[in-house]
C-alpha cells in the first residue's frame, strides 16, 4: 500500500490536530487486518502526542496534541508508517461473545416489512440474521455501539427516510450490510428486528463496552420466556415509533 491523493491509502486533513488515514473505499471483512496493525503501529509512533484512534470500516481518524506535534509532522509520521504496513495474518481470533435476541414485533417493529422488502419470510429474515458470525469493526455514534458486519446480502436494506426519534435500548437492528444492537436510548434510522438481554454498556466495567473492535458476534434466538428470565425488557415499541 502506497501513495497519496486519488489513490489508496491517502491521507485527509481533519483540523489542526488530526488526520483521517482512508484506506479503503468499500466495506470489507479483510479491511479490519490493515486497520488494526495500523492503528498499534500509531500508538507507537505518536506516544505521549496521541490523543485518540478512532477506527472505522475504511478509515482511522489519529488525533494528536499540537502543542506536542506539528500537522506536518503528524502527517510525515504516518506516510511513514503506511509505507511498509503489512496486514495482519488471518485469524480466526478475536473474543466471541453471544447476544441472547428476542426477535419479536412488538419489540421489532421492522421485522415484517424487512421480510417484505427482502422476499423473505419473517422466520427466513430471523435465521438469516442469526445463522452469520459478525465481526466488530468500529464502535462510534454512542457509547459502546458496536458496527457489526458483514450482514447477509439478502437482508441488505436501507436506512429508514426518517429515523425514529427513540430508540429503546439494546434494540437489535440492521442497515445496508450492517447490523448493531443500541446500548442506550437514542435517535435512531436503522431496521429494528428485535432486543437483545445483553448488557452492552457498563459504567462499571473496565472500557465500559461490552463488544470491542475485532470481536466476534453470534446473536442467539430466545423465546420471550427465556428473555424475560435473563432480564430482557419486554416493553413493547410505541405505536408509530
Amino acid at each position: 500500500m502506497n501513495g497519496e491523493g486519488a489513490r489508496l491509502p491517502r491521507l485527509e486533513s481533519a483540523g489542526l490536530d488530526g488526520w483521517m488515514v482512508r484506506l479503503f473505499e468499500r466495506i470489507e471483512e479483510t479491511n479490519l487486518a490493515w486497520i488494526t496493525p495500523l492503528t498499534r503501529r500509531c500508538e507507537a509512533a505518536f506516544g505521549d502526542a496521541l490523543v485518540d484512534l478512532v477506527p472505522s470500516y475504511t478509515t482511522l481518524l489519529v488525533v494528536f496534541d499540537p502543542l506536542r506535534l506539528s500537522p506536518e509532522e503528524a502527517r510525515r509520521r504516518l506516510l511513514a508508517l503506511l509505507g511498509d504496513l503489512a496486514p495482519d495474518e488471518p485469524t480466526e481470533g478475536g473474543e466471541v461473545r453471544e447476544l441472547p435476541t428476542w426477535y419479536d414485533e412488538s419489540v421489532g417493529p421492522d421485522l415484517a416489512r424487512v421480510a417484505e422488502h427482502t422476499g423473505l419470510s419473517v422466520e427466513a429474515v430471523i435465521d438469516c440474521h442469526a445463522g452469520t458470525l459478525y465481526r466488530v469493526f468500529a464502535l462510534g455514534f454512542a457509547p459502546g455501539f458496536a458496527f457489526m458486519g458483514l450482514l447477509d446480502e439478502r437482508l441488505e436494506v436501507p436506512r429508514l427516510a426518517t429515523p425514529r426519534q427513540r430508540v429503546p435500548v439494546n434494540s437489535v437492528a440492521i442497515a445496508g450490510r450492517q447490523t448493531a444492537a443500541y446500548p442506550t436510548v437514542t435517535p435512531g434510522g436503522w431496521n429494528l428486528l428485535g432486543r437483545t438481554s445483553a448488557r452492552l454498556f457498563d459504567r462499571d466495567r473496565e472500557g465500559f463496552s461490552l463488544l470491542a473492535v475485532g470481536d466476534r458476534v453470534r446473536f442467539v434466538p430466545v423465546d420471550r420466556t427465556a428473555f424475560e428470565a435473563q432480564g430482557g425488557d419486554t416493553t413493547p415499541m410505541e405505536a408509530g415509533r
